[in-house]
């Protein structure tokens, strides 16, 4: 598909980007850590947990609603009482189940690039997601020359599609798309962008 002129797409999909944004963000605070640490050693109760940390029950409540959403922990009553527990199986499943998923194309799987050109697209995109436009003048135009060919060249855009267009790879649309117009990859006229062939 990267051999094609075309606006290509094949990004890691939205639900599986939002399954691993959730993941990790439960993960990403230190009390969150330190109750699922705790839970990998033994099951708890919230109050038990409450104590071991020195919080109020209700903040570790919510700590707990967080980490059950995101599938790290499950709970069971016992009597009266609710026991958590990591959930290591949930997690085992998980983990396979990503391992198991094709792996996103990359920019650099283009067997028509220079191997120079090859090594950049590989250090700088995960899939087809830019992970940082490089500083580096020689690499960033590789990009650039990457990201362009993402536009037909015989067609004008919007801007607001041209802003579709980037953020599919990264974020920061507007830096790049004056990056584009910068290193003359696109010209641009009265809100129109277009792609300059021959000339990047």
């Amino acid at each position: 598909m990267f051999g094609t002129e075309s606006v290509g797409i094949g990004i890691m999909d939205d639900e599986v980007f939002n399954e691993l944004r959730g993941f990790f963000a439960a993960l990403s605070d230190e009390t969150r850590l330190a109750i699922a640490g705790t839970l990998a050693t033994r099951d708890a109760s919230v109050q038990e947990l409450a104590a071991l940390l020195e919080l109020r029950n209700s903040d570790i409540s919510k700590h707990l609603a967080t980490l059950a959403t995101a599938g790290i922990i499950s709970a069971t009553d016992e009597g009266e009482m609710r026991r958590y527990r990591l959930n290591v199986d949930g997690l085992r499943a998980r983990r396979k189940e990503l391992l198991a998923r094709p792996r996103q194309a990359s920019p650099a799987d283009e067997t028509c690039t220079p191997e120079w050109d090859r090594r950049v697209l590989g250090n700088f995109f995960d899939g087809e997601r830019l992970k940082e436009i490089p500083a580096n003048h020689k690499q960033r135009r590789v990009v650039l020359d990457w990201l362009a060919k993402r536009f037909e060249p015989d067609r004008r855009y919007p801007e607001r599609e041209v802003n579709e267009i980037i953020k599919r790879h990264h974020p920061d649309f507007a830096t790049l798309r004056r990056t584009l117009v910068d290193y003359r990859y696109m010209t641009r006229e009265d809100g129109v962008y277009w792609r300059v062939v021959g000339d990047g």
